[in-house]
């Protein structure tokens, strides 16, 4: 799919629509409830979830469809925290049995971890840059939609004719010139 990628309904109205697109009012909408913790999630990870769902669930980031991104960030939290407990104890640089000196594969894992962290933390709005770029889930503020107002003027001028209306106001979406 080549052009900008479609931007959620709600991030458009909170911007005030300036390309003046038609709003996607069939947009669906998740159940905002609190996901629970996924079963395989152990240890630091589960403890990550704990620490985070509720939070991110009342400020309105997290609901029962992003679960998978939820336990893949906790995931990679918890292999972070193994990987660098592992790397306390062990030396940055190995030498092989051939003599070569390389990289410990803990590192290699921890920098990966890092990595996917970083973008799961930007989908779920766990700094404060990505906070500033999403919108929340909460309840929206009302939007008042564009109101065209149509006057027809029927028959003559003047009151002349009672059984005639004067004038004819049709409003609201379905008013267009």
């Amino acid at each position: 799919m080549t052009g900008r990628r479609p931007q959620p309904t709600a991030l458009r109205r909170a911007a005030g629509n300036p390309g003046k697109r038609a709003w996607n009012h069939d947009e669906p909408q998740p159940p905002n409830d609190l996901p629970e913790c996924p079963a395989h999630l152990e240890g630091e990870a589960q403890a990550e979830w704990q620490r985070l769902a509720s939070t991110l669930h009342q400020m309105g980031v997290l609901t029962t469809v992003d679960r998978a991104a939820m336990a893949a960030y906790c995931q990679c939290w918890g292999r972070w925290v193994e990987a660098e407990q592992k790397l306390k104890v062990t030396p940055i640089m190995l030498k092989s049995p051939s003599g070569h000196v390389q990289q410990s594969p803990w590192l290699s894992i921890v920098n990966r971890q890092l990595e996917l962290m970083g973008r799961f933390m930007t989908e779920l709005g766990l700094t404060p840059a990505a906070r500033s770029r999403i919108v929340s889930l909460r309840e929206p503020e009302p939007v008042h939609e564009p109101v065209t107002v149509v006057r027809l003027i029927v028959g003559p001028e003047g009151r002349d004719n009672p059984a005639l209306p004067n004038e004819v106001v049709i409003s609201g979406p379905d008013a267009r010139l």
